[in-house]
């Protein structure tokens, strides 16, 4: 017996905890300072990034609580999961009498309880009760609610309620948070959010996430071309992606993606995020002479050698790059070739389309300029997987209605006594609700009002 008393003591103390205002306070707290950590600490980046902008100690110390990637952490979900038990336990343990309110097994009252109530009205009629009470039950019925009547010594009470089932409001705020936190648990544990570049005509399986890691998508996405439009002022007017969709080698679905329209797909959605070049077809290149002063046009692709004029030796186009590094600074889309004068002697070449001039520091026997070429692009998309989204759009539809419920709708009873005097009768009109009184007291003067012209 010692042993079953001392573990229902337990039990009841672990009960009272989980239903403890503080803990919900505290829980709370904890979720907010976090928050505010993750907002001035970058989350998901590389660890280069981290290692070199704290340092090595505070890079192991926040690599050890993974302060870097928290909202995936054991101990922020630790916490959700805090909030989630404490809700549901602080629900259950106020069910029970919250039920018994909304489906009682028989509606009584106390008449005592209403003749006490500050928010009463009263007045004297000259008409006796048996004239009134079918008159005030029928407008109760009209008005407020089906009443129930008590015989009283000196005439008769009527009670009316409605909106009972409006105490459930604050249990529909607690689901709509338990929607809200699952779904952000769903798209932080099982979701993604990652990024891919895919040139014209080319297909990808998988795509990169910000932490360098890779996820496949189960499904292979082509681009098929890649169409942008520009202002007079050269700025882009609209991109739009033509993409394919392919499942075990088969065409699934092909559509456009635009800025605001993205393409969604098995729960995963692509946006159009940038574009840029790729690559290039064929480049017509102009090489001048630093000797003559010639000018000399050339149609070239990538990977063709010419000879070049003069006898001066040969060229060779070897690419193009989307963004050259010169001395710590990015000349931006550039082509890079080289100068074969003897088989063991190269220079390079490089020719930033920004920067026509560029080659002309060089001070070689011969000058590159590019002078136009054909375009292929990349589209850039932004790719993200969140199952828990739908968790959270009911979660908000939720808190709405249960936040309407609870503000602005309460379980009202209204209460009229009917006393028989000498050359009429008294009646008492007193009216409750267990929130917004002040409402049920402007309500409760109306009806004594329009009750007094029956």
């Amino acid at each position: 017996m010692v042993k079953k008393a001392s573990t229902s003591r337990i039990d009841n103390k672990i009960w009272v905890f989980f239903t403890s205002v503080k803990l919900t306070v505290v829980v709370l707290l904890l979720l907010a300072a976090t928050s505010i950590i993750g907002t001035f600490i970058p989350q998901n980046a590389s660890p280069a990034f981290y290692f070199q902008k704290y340092g090595e100690v505070f890079y192991r110390l926040f690599d050890t609580f993974h302060i870097f990637d928290m909202y995936n952490s054991w101990w922020f979900l630790l916490l959700l999961g805090l909030l989630v038990v404490n809700l549901v336990v602080c629900s259950i343990d106020r069910l029970g009498t919250t039920w018994k309110i909304i489906f009682p097994k028989q509606v009584v009252f106390r008449i005592e309880r209403f003749r006490k109530l500050k928010n009463r009205e009263s007045f004297v009629s000259s008409k006796q009760g048996s004239e009134l009470k079918e008159a005030y039950r029928g407008f109760l019925e009209k008005k407020f609610a089906a009443p129930v009547e008590q015989e009283t010594e000196k005439g008769f009470a009527l009670f009316a309620e409605k909106g009972r089932w409006t105490r459930l409001g604050v249990y529909i705020v607690h689901l709509s948070i338990i929607l809200l936190l699952a779904g952000a648990v769903l798209g932080n544990v099982l979701g993604f959010k990652g990024f891919v570049k895919i040139p014209e005509g080319e297909s990808v399986s998988r795509v990169e996430t910000k932490s360098g890691g890779h996820i496949d998508l189960g499904f292979t996405l082509r681009c098929n071309a890649f169409d942008v439009s520009f202002y007079d002022t050269g700025q882009p007017d609209e991109y739009k992606s033509s993409v394919t969709i392919l499942k075990d080698g088969t065409e699934v679905l092909t559509t456009d993606i635009i800025v605001n329209d993205p393409l969604r797909y098995q729960g995963i959605s692509f946006y159009q995020s940038n574009y840029g070049t790729a690559a290039a077809g064929e480049v017509e290149v102009v090489i001048t002479s630093r000797e003559t002063g010639m000018a000399y046009n050339r149609t070239m692709s990538a990977g063709k050698t010419i000879d070049l004029p003069e006898a001066g030796g040969q060229f060779t186009l070897e690419g193009f790059v989307p963004g050259f590094d010169f001395r710590g600074h990015n000349l931006g889309e550039a082509f890079v070739g080289k100068i074969t004068v003897k088989e063991d002697k190269t220079i390079q070449v490089v020719m930033p389309l920004k920067f026509p001039t560029f080659d002309k520091m060089r001070k070689g026997a011969f000058s590159f300029v590019v002078n136009d070429f054909t375009k292929k692009y990349y589209t850039g998309l932004q790719v993200t997987k969140d199952p828990g989204v739908w968790y959270v759009y009911t979660g908000f539809i939720f808190m709405i209605i249960g936040c309407w419920i609870t503000f602005f709708m309460s379980h009202q009873s209204l209460f009229i006594e009917v006393e028989d005097l000498d050359n009429g009768s008294q009646v008492i009109v007193a009216g409750s609700a267990h929130r917004n009184s002040q409402s049920m007291k402007i309500k409760t003067a109306g009806i004594a009002e329009k009750i007094k012209e029956i």
